[in-house]
């Protein structure tokens, strides 16, 4: 059992930044690819972006390239979203989650433990 927990979530006016963090129990962290999903009211769960196990390569929603940035530490077990220039558009709940299978990182499916989520409220 893998327990992954966000945090940094907040409100922020349109523009602003936060900063999302993901801390995962056990020791295997480094050895997967992490990746963010994020829920608007209303929405399908969405992908934002992944990132591979040793950091060496990152994938972006098209929305948000530009803006995001994904990294990890692996030394801590943890996984971060930058998001800067928000806008309302970005309102959701995000969720991070480990990568267990070798397709596409913008499928939920290929996911098998995610967190509970942090609320982004960006304001107009």
């Amino acid at each position: 059992q893998v327990l992954l927990v966000e945090s940094g979530g907040g409100l922020v006016q349109a523009g602003g930044s936060l900063r999302l963090s993901c801390v995962a129990s056990g020791r295997t962290f480094r050895s997967y690819d992490m990746g963010w999903f994020r829920q608007g009211p209303g929405k399908e769960r969405e992908f934002v972006a992944a990132i591979s196990w040793n950091g060496g390569d990152t994938y972006y929603e098209d929305s948000v390239k530009g803006r995001f940035t994904i990294s990890r530490e692996n030394a801590k077990n943890t996984v971060y979203l930058q998001m800067n220039s928000l806008k309302p558009e970005d309102t959701a709940v995000y969720y991070c989650a480990r990568k267990m299978g070798s397709g596409s990182h913008t499928l939920r499916s290929e996911y098998d433990f995610w967190g509970q989520g942090t609320q982004v409220t960006v304001s107009s």
